[in-house]
């Protein structure tokens, strides 16, 4: 690129826009706020398409001083263009699904391009202040897109989704300034390589974990999520399912992992008993739901802690498991969000019991709904076959155990996605407004079509979305390996199965 700072463009051109929304008549706002998107979903493929595969580690760099050795510092490697691309790609779709919006659309765009910059900001970001900077800073447009337009009990769910991911980026924060104290730098890649005294590790892990816990969210503090996701608009949904927990998994990746190896190896027992119980508890809880938007919601939980057994399998199927999850996870939570949305703005009512025999009058949307029940089961073809089965694969070869309970998530994801859509679009029309509901308009396929043509290429051919965090996987690996007794983590549980390439080019 020339030194051209397109990282820097791609968090102006949302700005701009949001500070023009606030301005802006009714119908105006929702063009710009839809033209900014589009605009940065543009820069993102150019991102894409000049980004360097088997090259530099950090790409697009820009740094410029700014005070006491604070700087304006971005960057990206391969994992922070993945999600950098799942941000711009899901935007345009949520202006597209925000048309019943109808007060204080303004404000409204405005709020939905700050959290663009924002978390833009998150995955580019390579100081570590400027990091937390962006980091906290989306909570503010998601705690208004909740409190002003969601549901009947919107004051209650925002107020719980501040407070919780505040109360533990506190924590982060005080971890934050002891490491600069320590290092001598606020500059991230050198903080990874930083060997930090195994002493202070832990109670550094322990501080980032719990900001990163409640942001992806791990059981048991996950409890925001569902009154988060119930109240919030379907566009707010979408990409707080889609993004906003993908922060967390990417806080493991960037800090907790690098910077605290073997912190991350004496409290991987710990990762893995939440997880585990994440999986079943919250899947058991996802199975009982009568609000379509819980049971998705709930579900995001039991696929999130896919990704953290995954990230700590400390090999690198594991890692790239836990990377495709996420990708897949925002894309299928997010389209699932969408078809919820799509019959809650014909009935106005996320009742399961109130629908029924959809596919007769909304063949397409009934298509479409399958489609993304099957990727959130892991069907084979689709993207979420490949995460999770690399993932298990990564953590079978550290604990068959932990890999034997994990799978159950996956057999209970089966069933109550299944039975979820047995109620909605089999079965008889009980209700004559649910049998009189329209099939998708134009506006509706343009939402869905995308996501539904991404999983379907993530499913299919999945190197595309892995080359480019390969290099960087395999660095982060080999850092882990250091840090583990004897160079390998899997001893740490016990259940040394061995580890073959034969393995690793079967998982690709």
């Amino acid at each position: 690129m020339g030194g051209f700072p397109i990282l820097s463009l791609m968090l102006l051109v949302p700005l701009v826009g949001a500070i023009t929304c606030l301005f802006a008549g009714d119908r105006a706002a929702r063009s710009i706020a839809l033209a900014a998107t589009l605009i940065n979903l543009a820069l993102g493929v150019v991102l894409w398409l000049n980004f360097d595969i088997g090259g530099p580690q950090w790409q697009f760099t820009e740094r410029a001083p700014i005070f006491a050795g604070f700087s304006w510092a971005l960057g990206i490697d391969g994992i922070a263009l993945m999600l950098i691309l799942l941000s711009v790609f899901l935007m345009p779709i949520c202006i597209l699904a925000s048309h019943s919006i109808d007060k204080r659309v303004g404000e409204y765009m405005s709020a939905f391009l700050l959290m663009e910059v924002l978390m833009v900001g998150v995955f580019a970001a390579q100081d570590l202040f400027l990091f937390y900077i962006f980091f906290e800073g989306v909570l503010i447009p998601m705690y208004l897109i909740i409190g002003i337009w969601g549901g009947q009990n919107r004051i209650y769910a925002a107020y719980k989704f501040f407070l919780y991911t505040l109360l533990g980026s506190v924590l982060m924060l005080i971890a934050m300034l002891w490491m600069v104290n320590e290092a001598g730098t606020t500059d991230i890649p050198t903080l990874m390589a930083y060997d930090f005294p195994a002493g202070a590790q832990t109670w550094l892990w322990l501080a980032f974990f719990a900001s990163f816990a409640v942001k992806m969210p791990m059981w048991p503090v996950h409890t925001w999520l569902p009154d988060a996701h119930v109240q919030a608009p379907t566009a707010g949904s979408v990409i707080l399912a889609g993004v906003l927990l993908k922060m967390g998994g990417y806080g493991f990746i960037r800090f907790s992992l690098p910077m605290f190896p073997e912190a991350s190896v004496q409290l991987m027992w710990l990762v893995f008993a939440l997880s585990m119980a994440a999986v079943v508890i919250t899947s058991l809880i996802a199975l009982v739901q009568h609000d379509m938007k819980k049971l998705i919601a709930y579900s995001s939980v039991a696929h999130m802690a896919i990704v953290t057994v995954g990230l700590f399998a400390f090999n690198v199927q594991g890692l790239e498991g836990a990377m495709i999850v996420m990708l897949s996870h925002g894309l299928v939570s997010g389209a699932l969000f969408l078809c919820v949305g799509v019959i809650y703005d014909r009935l106005h009512t996320r009742e399961i019991d109130r629908y029924g025999g959809l596919a007769i009058n909304m063949p397409a949307y009934a298509v479409f709904f399958l489609l993304f029940t099957m990727a959130s089961i892991g069907l084979p073809g689709t993207s979420g076959f490949v995460g999770e089965f690399l993932s298990l694969a990564g953590i079978y070869q550290v604990s068959s155990w932990v890999a034997a309970v994990s799978t159950t998530g996956i057999i209970l994801g089966a069933a109550y996605m299944l039975y979820l859509y047995w109620r909605i679009a089999f079965g008889v029309q009980k209700n004559a407004d649910a049998a009189a509901m329209p099939d998708l308009s134009a506006r509706e396929w343009l939402m869905l079509g995308p996501i539904a043509a991404a999983v379907l290429w993530m499913g299919v051919y999945p190197e595309s979305f892995l080359a480019p965090m390969r290099q960087d996987i395999q660095a982060l690996d080999a850092r882990l390996a250091r840090a583990a007794p004897e160079g390998d983590a899997r001893l740490v549980m016990g259940d040394p199965a061995p580890v073959t390439n034969e393995a690793h080019e079967g998982a690709h």
